[in-house]
């Protein structure tokens, strides 16, 4: 692009080529925007750190003005956003050419993508296996090499899970690193984040470079980076000194793949000359995590209400799927008292891990209690709505923790067990340490390069 031996337009249309040529077998692309990309591809593009690259935005939080938003949900079906999230913005800003909306579960409950509105997306990899969720479609998309990268959200894993699942780098940053504005300030009292799913640690910290910072009226921001994020990718991370542990807070047991994919990543920071010590922070599990479901809880009640209120529409329970409706009624009997005990629960559980972290520049765990499960796992019925709820505690036991304390994590993909499905690593690193993350994350990359796996749908 910058050479001037190729043009956006190209671009855009080789992304809508492959998007049309992949996406019958997966799912990822739910909206597809190519007129608008064209158009944008075809007039003056900001000079940005990506003009003229095809992007794919999820369509779940980030709004862009014009463009249907659903959501997952059949609640939503026919909604057009009315303008541009503060997000969206940087990211045009940034010179992306958004071509197309991906697949999400409804409103991101549930760590699978699998909507009754959309259908399932398909993991590329295996295609009868779950994508992960919430921000299943993009992974899919970014796997399938449909485009280089693209936007995901994370409230308690829906940016690592994917990543995991679709064997690519997701990194969660810290919390109020990205905005969420000028709709909210936060999100779950701050357990949601913005970001992206990428093949490459280069563009996930080039993009945060392009995207992070306060927005007019946002009611906290994470602390100032000392340099650029890309500075960091190849930068010497150091000695550090890594905690690990496969322990989960929930007492759930961890499959074997799991448990081989944390050991191979131990040995290879052990031979990268870091010092690895088994330790994990303790923590009162049973008050987490009755905290982060009261919190998830009255989120949903309050994301549907809101939603009714902006649209003018009336919640009925023929609109939503089992455990939506299960976890908005539940939601509704939960006072303002029990609901701020919960975040006191978290915040808690947040100062205990911050007490950990002094001694550790990072803590390693796998990402996923198991690897990619068979599509259809997590789906709750009318007779038993909180079916898929509950079974993604086994499938999700490690993830929510740093988006109830704020810390940036990522899940970096190093292994692949012997079905050929990739299982990724999670490593947590201090509030506000990115740049910690990002130099490890490359040396990870350069010892183990992972840009060359294609699963077998693919371009």
């Amino acid at each position: 692009m910058r050479k001037k031996q190729i043009k956006p337009i190209e671009l855009v249309e080789g992304a809508i080529e492959r998007i049309e040529r992949l996406n019958p077998q997966i799912n990822a692309v739910i909206t597809p925007m190519y007129e608008e990309a064209r158009k944008v591809a075809s007039g003056p593009l900001p000079d940005g750190p990506f003009t003229g690259v095809p992007f794919l935005l999820k369509d779940l939080l980030a709004q862009y003005g014009g463009v249907r938003c659903a959501s997952g949900s059949a609640f939503l079906d026919g909604y057009v956003s009315a303008e541009d999230s503060e997000l969206t913005t940087r990211y045009k800003r940034a010179g992306l050419v958004i071509a197309g909306k991906t697949n999400t579960p409804e409103f991101g409950l549930v760590p699978t993508t699998e909507p009754r509105l959309f259908g399932a997306s398909r993991n590329p990899w295996d295609t009868t296996r779950t994508t992960g969720g919430s921000s299943g479609g993009s992974a899919a998309a970014v796997a399938a090499g449909m485009v280089a990268m693209a936007h995901g959200n994370d409230g308690g894993g829906s940016i690592r899970i994917p990543a995991s699942c679709c064997g690519l780098f997701g990194l969660k940053p810290t919390r109020g690193r990205n905005p969420l504005g000028p709709q909210f300030g936060d999100m779950i009292t701050g357990l949601v984040h913005e970001h992206a799913i990428t093949r490459s640690v280069r563009d996930s910290a080039a993009l945060l470079d392009a995207t992070a910072g306060p927005d007019l009226g946002d009611p906290y921001w994470a602390p100032p980076p000392i340099r650029p994020f890309r500075q960091e990718v190849g930068a010497d991370p150091g000695r550090l000194r890594i905690a690990f542990s496969s322990e989960t807070a929930n007492g759930v047991p961890v499959h074997a793949d799991c448990i081989a994919a944390l050991k191979d990543a131990v040995a290879l920071c052990e031979e990268l000359g870091h010092e690895l010590v088994e330790a994990a922070p303790e923590t009162d599990g049973p008050s987490a995590i009755a905290g982060f479901i009261n919190l998830w809880t009255g989120h949903t009640t309050w994301e549907i209400d809101d939603w009714a209120r902006r649209t003018g529409r009336t919640p009925k329970e023929e609109l939503f799927e089992p455990v939506t409706w299960a976890l908005y009624t539940a939601g509704r009997s939960i006072t303002a008292g029990a609901y701020l005990l919960a975040l006191q629960d978290i915040q808690a559980m947040a100062r205990a891990v911050a007490r950990f972290m002094v001694d550790y520049d990072l803590f390693l765990t796998p990402t996923l209690g198991e690897p990619p499960l068979p599509l259809g796992t997590l789906t709750s019925t009318p007779e038993n709505p909180m079916l898929g709820f509950v079974r993604a505690a086994m499938f999700v036991p490690f993830t929510p923790l740093q988006n109830g304390t704020g810390q940036p994590a990522m899940s970096v993909p190093l292994y692949w067990n012997d079905a050929g499905l990739p299982i990724g690593v999670h490593f947590s690193a201090r509030f506000g340490d990115e740049a910690t993350l990002f130099r490890l994350a490359s040396q990870l990359e350069e010892a183990r390069p992972w840009a060359h796996k294609r699963p077998p749908v693919s371009v």
